[in-house]
């Protein structure tokens, strides 16, 4: 596929497993964050991105926009946050 926004994050980003949630920072000195793809900015500032796809540990997030158009050629695998360990 021919597109602006693909710079060779199959390395990272492959089959990976996602969820959907609110903008979180990384780190206490993390202000922001870039989707992985189109470079949209995630933050808790009026204007910006304020939910979107993330890899578990939510290092590497991806806009809504983006997730859609490299879901099926990425495969990757939606989870949900649970409890694990539980026993429920």
């Amino acid at each position: 596929m021919d597109d602006w926004r693909l710079t060779g994050q199959e390395d990272w980003l492959k089959g990976v497993k996602l969820l959907f949630k609110p903008y979180q920072r990384y780190s206490a000195t993390w202000d922001h964050d870039h989707c992985e793809f189109c470079y949209a900015k995630f933050s808790l500032r009026p204007g910006d991105l304020s939910e979107g796809y993330t890899t578990e540990d939510q290092y590497r997030w991806i806009c809504s926009p983006c997730f859609n158009d490299f879901r099926e050629s990425f495969g990757w695998i939606i989870v949900t946050e649970t409890t694990e360990g539980s026993g429920c």
